[in-house]
């Protein structure tokens, strides 16, 4: 089994399994003409299987664990995860207030290095919480890579807070313009 993945063709069945034209809300209060529903395409093991090899490639070296934040976060870390054999960890929205009470689930240790992956940036702000419930449990970033940036802010707001950003995709990579 190959593990080279086409990226073009990657990136055309994503934005066919996923982008919706209308008006949608963002996470981050705007208001968009597209949407990229993530639920879409991380559900589909065919694309899944590939963002994980992807995610996998782009991993610094030193990185001990990988994260993902809830709820689209956790499939594309469980394919990062298999597909380089690092552990994972999971980060919730908020601290559960029942059993063992805790926002991150899995093993961190302080002096982990971790890879926070994300599905779809446009801000950045959810995968920035994140990272600061990571650096609370005294483990370092080491980066944060996003299926898709939209081009709208993600980027430079994660480096302006002190983080590496990379993408596996672009909004114009999936065939979608500044007019849309």
């Amino acid at each position: 089994m190959s593990t080279t993945v086409d990226r073009t063709a990657l990136a055309a069945r994503i934005a066919e399994a996923s982008l919706l034209r209308g008006t949608f809300t963002l996470r981050s209060g705007r208001t968009s003409s597209w949407y990229l529903d993530k639920y879409r395409f991380s559900t589909r093991p065919e694309i899944l299987r590939e963002l994980g090899t992807m995610f996998a490639e782009r991993i610094p070296g030193g990185v001990t664990r990988l994260a993902g934040a809830e709820l689209g976060g956790i499939p594309l870390v469980t394919a990062a995860s298999l597909a380089s054999g690092l552990p994972s960890i999971f980060i919730r929205n908020a601290r559960k207030d029942y059993g063992t009470a805790k926002q991150l689930e899995g093993i961190l240790e302080a002096g982990d290095s971790v890879l926070l992956v994300e599905d779809v940036a446009t801000t950045g702000g959810q995968v920035l919480e994140a990272a600061t419930v990571i650096e609370a449990e005294g483990a370092t970033v080491a980066g944060i890579v996003a299926v898709i940036d939209r081009g709208e802010g993600a980027r430079a707001n994660v480096e302006q807070a002190g983080y590496a950003f990379d993408a596996l995709f672009t909004a114009s990579d999936l065939g979608i313009t500044d007019g849309d």
